[in-house]
């Protein structure tokens, strides 16, 4: 498998590939996962991880395109090589722009290639500011759809890109596999409790509005700031409470939110473990999603949805492939729309016991961990059939 992340940390894709890993382990397959120098090790059965070498002037990578990565996915592709040179493989399992140079690497090895395709290259080059050279966007473009097309099979992650595979290759060996894996049942739970946590950030509101992810600005987290002003000028009694970002990104909001007088209002944990998260879910009244950007389903819909508490989302396509309005309070990404819908969940008891309850039978129905497992068991078994059809 090759991952060029830095694995592992909270976010994204990194997710992803712990999610896969879990569910393969568990399938019974052996993996070696190459790797950024960065993150965390995590020990899993059947998994061994191969980092590049340590490069000093690199310690961080932010989320999406960068510089940085280009160099370090020299490394990645110098790793990978000395690996199948020295094994036999069944299959090459890449993530994102892994499928570039995968694609090269299946055919010299005669390995079959799964991509894992997290989200649309060429979009996230547009969503991250990252060029405007109409030159490299063609050129993902026309990498992307080569990797697409030369792949043995693709996994994809969220209804939009499995529509987006499918218009481009009908016929390509291809599932949709929406990441539902609960934090607690690959990191193990943690010891805290939700009390322990309202205690550690003197949340003492009596009503907790719940954001978690990363701070980019596709995230919509000015959209929030902006309708928390309007919502508290109406109920004061609310607190605002963001899980997330780094350093440099939490001290750049809680400067928004001080010009605006709200920082009594909103609380700032910062990156928190994973395992984590599901406490401070079970400590809040009510979560939101302002995204205003991308086709990928953000990773906490899922957790939401399970977590019989009531959803207040913007009405993106990001969203909408897994919301509907019967599991969720959906708006327009305006801060009015936004802090409408906050405000018609507050005192309405009903109504958050009502979107909460159909919010746990979709989870329960559409995205539990046997449908994710039966899907990664279906693809890997079509694999192992093409593999042994050749012998």
């Amino acid at each position: 498998m090759i991952a060029p992340q830095p694995f592992f940390t909270p976010r994204g894709t990194p997710f992803s590939v712990l999610y896969r890993l879990h569910a393969l382990s568990e399938l019974g397959h052996s993996i070696d996962l190459v790797t950024y120098h960065l993150g965390q090790n995590i020990t899993i059965k059947n998994v061994t991880i191969h980092r590049i070498p340590n490069i000093p002037f690199v310690r961080n990578i932010d989320v999406g395109p960068s510089k940085k990565k280009v160099l370090l996915d020299i490394f990645i592709i110098l790793k990978s090589l000395r690996l199948l040179i020295q094994k036999d493989y069944d299959v090459i399992h890449s993530h994102e722009e892994a499928g570039f140079f995968s694609t090269w690497l299946s055919k010299m090895f005669d390995v079959k290639h799964l991509y894992d395709m997290h989200s649309s290259l060429p979009q996230q080059l547009d969503n991250f500011r990252f060029t405007k050279s109409k030159f490299i966007v063609n050129l993902f473009k026309k990498l992307e759809k080569k990797t697409i097309r030369d792949a043995d099979a693709v996994i994809t992650i969220c209804p939009e890109l499995f529509n987006y595979v499918k218009e481009m290759f009908p016929d390509k060996n291809h599932v949709l596999i929406e990441n539902v894996v609960e934090n607690e049942l690959v990191l193990g739970s943690d010891i805290e409790t939700s009390l322990d946590i309202s205690h550690q950030y003197n949340s003492n509101k009596n009503l907790k509005v719940l954001y978690t992810g990363t701070f980019e600005p596709y995230q919509g987290l000015d959209l929030l700031i902006k309708s928390a002003k309007r919502v508290i000028e109406c109920y004061k009694n609310v607190s605002f409470i963001l899980v997330g970002g780094n350093q440099k990104q939490v001290d750049e909001y809680k400067k928004i939110v001080n010009k605006n007088h709200l920082s009594e209002n909103f609380v700032f944990t910062g990156q928190v473990w994973p395992n984590l998260l599901q406490k401070f879910i079970d400590l809040a009244d009510i979560l939101v999603s302002p995204r205003i950007q991308g086709n990928n389903t953000p990773l906490k819909i899922y957790s939401y949805l399970r977590s019989g508490k009531p959803i207040v989302a913007t009405n993106h396509p990001t969203h909408t492939q897994v919301l509907n309005n019967s599991v969720a309070i959906l708006t327009e990404c305006t801060p009015e729309s936004f802090a409408e819908g906050i405000s018609r969940l507050i005192g309405n008891k009903d109504l958050m016991e009502e979107i909460s309850r159909n919010a746990k039978k979709l989870a329960e129905e559409k995205y539990s961990y046997e449908i994710y497992i039966s899907r990664m068991k279906s693809i890997y078994e079509d694999l192992e059939k093409r593999i042994y059809s050749r012998t």
